[in-house]
C-alpha cells in the first residue's frame, strides 16, 4: 500500500508511527509519501493561505499549492480530506481502506482548504468525530494507523483486528491475565476451565453485555440470534448469582 499525506506539518504525522504501524512501514509493507504543502507556495512568504473571499475567520489554503502538490504523487488513488464536515470515522471503513493499493490525505489547517478543490480533486472527506483540531494531521494519523493494522503481516495474531471492539458491530469483553486471584479479586472460573468451547460462549456473551452497558446505541443495531439471546441471558444469571 502507497500512502501519501499533502501537510503543512508533515513531520508530526511521521512522528506517530511507532510500534506495529511503524513494522509496517519499516517492513515495507506499506509505504508513507510526506508531501510538505509549503514547498509549493507562490510567495516570498512561505505561506499557502490567504484571506477568505466575502470576510470570515482565519485563514484559507488555497488551491494553486494544493493541486501543485498532489500533481507531484505518481499514484494518488483515492484522495481524503481529513475535516469535521466528513463522515465520521469507523472500523469498518478502516478496513474497507484498507484494500486500496493508493490512498492520498490531504491535512487542512486554519479555517479550511478552498472549496474547488474538494469539488475537484477530493473523493472522500473523514472525520475522527465531532469536535475540532488545529489541523489534519492529528486526524490522518489515527486513520492510517487504523488502516495498517488491518493488512496482513501488521499483527502476528489476526484475531486481534478480527475480534476486536468494533470489528464486528460490538465492544470486546473483559480481559483477564496472571494472576488468577489477586487479594481476593479473581478471574471467572470458565476462563480457567479449559472447555474452549464454553470459553468462546462466554466471551461472546461478555462481548454482548459489555456493548449494551458501555454502548447502548451499539447495541440497539446489533441483531441477536437466538443462541446470543440465550447466552446473554445466562451471563446475566451468572453475573446475577456472582453477587449474591
Amino acid at each position: 500500500m502507497n500512502i501519501n499525506v499533502i501537510s503543512l506539518f508533515p513531520e508530526l504525522v511521521e512522528s506517530s508511527f511507532k510500534g506495529l504501524t511503524g513494522k509496517a512501514l519499516r517492513h515495507k509493507i506499506a509505504e508513507l509519501n510526506l508531501i510538505n504543502l509549503k514547498q509549493f507556495s507562490k510567495n516570498d512568504y512561505g505561506s499557502v493561505d490567504d484571506a477568505p473571499y466575502g470576510g470570515g475567520e482565519g485563514m484559507v489554503i488555497g488551491i494553486e499549492p494544493l493541486v501543485e502538490s498532489l500533481n507531484t504523487i505518481q499514484s494518488p488513488g483515492h484522495v481524503i480530506y481529513l475535516s469535521p464536515q466528513g463522515k465520521v470515522f469507523n472500523q469498518k471503513k478502516a478496513a474497507n481502506l484498507s484494500e486500496f493499493k493508493d490512498l492520498t490525505f490531504v491535512c487542512g489547517r486554519y479555517e479550511g482548504i478552498d472549496q474547488r478543490f474538494i469539488d475537484s480533486y477530493v473523493d472522500e472527506e473523514i472525520s475522527i468525530g465531532d469536535y475540532i483540531l488545529s489541523g489534519g494531521e492529528i486526524a490522518a494519523s489515527v486513520v492510517i494507523d487504523a488502516i495498517l493494522r488491518n493488512l496482513d503481516d501488521v499483527i502476528g495474531n489476526k484475531d486481534s483486528v478480527n475480534k476486536d471492539s468494533h470489528s464486528e458491530g460490538r465492544l470486546k469483553g473483559h480481559t483477564y491475565t496472571r494472576p488468577s486471584d489477586y487479594k481476593g479479586k479473581k478471574v471467572p472460573d470458565i476462563l480457567l476451565s479449559g472447555d474452549h468451547k464454553k470459553v468462546n460462549e462466554w466471551k461472546l456473551a461478555n462481548s454482548l453485555w459489555v456493548t449494551r452497558e458501555k454502548r447502548p446505541d451499539l447495541f440497539k443495531q446489533l441483531q441477536l440470534s437466538e443462541k446470543e439471546m440465550i447466552l446473554l441471558r445466562q451471563y446475566e444469571d451468572y453475573l446475577t448469582s456472582e453477587n449474591d
